[in-house]
């Protein structure tokens, strides 16, 4: 109406401006997002022979990954591989051991190269292995936490072959962000382990 005065001064408009800026922009105080790591796609599975002459053992191991020998190992002995990943930044090493009757210091030395993670270790899983048509018996372990060494195992017929791997990733250890990897290449290990031949020598 004509002459009519503003009921509302200019300070109170103000101030309400002030506090919708306020809520809608969150006063200024940020909230930290949760951690968030990179997503990883991984592709299908296939799986190639490693079949090299002169060795005593065959098996299969991803496409995605390169067999070279380990010369690098400061105990280094014939037969021993490496399974390298590089997308994952991982390798799969694998031992090799004749069996002259030390099967129990060989299984020794493979339960204390698994349990020696124990100080670290959430906990370890052990699952039997048994591939009795092709004369494979073994164990895979499991191990949770931010440990080294996150899948260990052993196959053995008991009488002339041992063969032990590890999965090592090549970055710093962080349970959260490499579990799907471990997750991943777990399955690989277990069809290694089921792929197992050996060979006469």
């Amino acid at each position: 109406m004509k002459g009519m005065k503003n009921k509302y001064p200019a300070s109170l408009l103000l101030g309400g401006l002030w506090l919708w800026m306020a809520v809608a922009c969150g006063n200024g105080v940020s909230t930290p997002k949760p951690r968030g790591y990179i997503r990883i796609d991984f592709p299908e599975k296939e799986y190639r022979p490693f079949d090299s002459a002169g060795y005593p053992y065959r098996l299969a191991y991803p496409t995605y990954g390169y067999v070279e020998p380990d010369t690098q190992s400061y105990r280094y002995e014939p037969y021993w591989i490496n399974i390298r990943m590089p997308r994952y930044n991982a390798t799969i090493h694998i031992s090799y051991k004749r069996v002259q009757k030390n099967l129990p210091a060989l299984l020794d030395d493979t339960y204390n190269f698994v349990y020696r993670h124990v100080i670290k270790a959430d906990a370890i899983t052990e699952t039997p292995f048994e591939h009795a048509g092709a004369g494979v018996y073994g164990m895979l372990y499991e191990i949770g936490g931010n440990v080294a060494s996150s899948v260990q195992f052993y196959a053995t017929d008991s009488l002339r072959h041992f063969l032990r791997g590890s999965l090592y990733f090549f970055t710093p250890t962080n349970i959260d962000s490499l579990a799907p990897s471990i997750a991943f290449l777990t399955q690989d290990i277990e069809y290694l382990m089921q792929t197992i031949e050996w060979k006469r020598y």
